[in-house]
């Protein structure tokens, strides 16, 4: 290797500072603020949900009732779920509630979104459409419950009044899909809002385009406003999903499990095994296959809806 292909090194006399380049400098001094701001988010996670979700996959482990020290009993607790029918039971009870609470709410919430984009854009109006999600979702099942009552409900004083007999609508046929109805009434209008910002960042001229094609409002919105919509749609999905998964408080106010475990969803079967049964490394072991369960879901739903690109980009 020549001299001429070498850069020589400057060099520093004594007492000298080297001089750091001030993108390199300006990322060290982010770094501290950065790591600043992270740090309450980081704790509580950490506190909150690493750590609990660490003893939990323990105590799946292990029997524990609380008033004894857990002890290790190895897989004991995940053969015992194979073989329970009641865990079964409750998983096909929650799929079958995931599936009718899924697919009326993303419907109207698509219906309602299409509506506030093309009609009218009013702060007004998307607060009464996010109206029902700011009510606590105990209060809403309380009321609706109510409402829906066999005898004293004012829904079924008024099909009785059309000439219709009553419905029970917590009974055995009609629970999950009153429990899913009541759900969606009370999300749609936060699920329309997330596809209302997907619709606003969508180009106005991609819609001149199809326009000019000559392309039909109902071929437009197939064709074009779907396929552009898929990032959110996405995200809509895998929240809407897990959020369904997780339904416990509308159950347990109106239902209770029943009758004969025909509202007993997974959430519900898993706290009834902990704090009515007190079997919490039971409880533990349930939860950690749910834990799986919708972490591969959602990671089906992310790679088959390909919710990391969009037709949008380069555009």
């Amino acid at each position: 290797m020549t001299s001429d292909t070498v850069r020589a090194a400057p060099r520093l006399t004594p007492g000298t500072v080297p001089k750091i380049p001030p993108s390199r400098r300006r990322r060290l001094g982010d770094l501290p603020v950065a790591a600043l701001f992270i740090l309450p988010a980081a704790v509580g996670f950490a506190v909150f949900y690493l750590w609990p979700a660490v003893r939990g996959v323990y105590l799946s482990l292990t029997k524990y009732n609380v008033l004894t020290p857990p002890r290790f009993i190895g897989l004991d607790n995940y053969e015992r779920l194979l073989g329970d029918h009641l865990f079964w039971n409750a998983l096909k009870v929650t799929g079958e509630y995931v599936l009718i609470n899924i697919g009326t709410q993303t419907v109207i919430s698509m219906l309602l979104a299409v509506l506030l984009y093309r009609l009218t854009k009013s702060m007004l109006v998307r607060g009464i459409v996010l109206l029902p999600y700011l009510v606590a979702n105990v209060v809403v099942a309380l009321v609706w419950f109510w409402m829906l009552d066999f005898q004293l409900g004012v829904v079924n004083n008024v099909i009785e009044w059309l000439g219709f007999d009553r419905v029970a609508f917590f009974g055995s046929d009609w629970a999950i899909p009153t429990i899913a109805g009541i759900n969606t009434w009370r999300h749609m209008g936060y699920t329309a809002l997330l596809i209302f910002a997907g619709l606003q960042m969508i180009p106005p001229s991609v819609y001149e385009a199809a326009a000019i094609d000559g392309a039909s409002e109902w071929r437009t919105f197939w064709r074009v406003t779907l396929p552009l919509l898929r990032p959110v749609m996405a995200l809509v999905m895998v929240l809407s999903v897990i959020g369904s998964f997780q339904v416990f408080d509308t159950v347990a106010v109106t239902t209770g499990g029943g009758p004969i475990n025909a509202t007993r969803v997974i959430y519900f079967y898993i706290y009834d095994q902990a704090f009515n049964r007190f079997n919490f490394g039971y409880a533990a072991a349930l939860s950690s296959v749910l834990f799986v369960l919708l972490a591969g879901i959602a990671y089906l739903q992310m790679r088959l809806s390909r919710a990391a690109e969009s037709d949008l980009r380069g555009s």
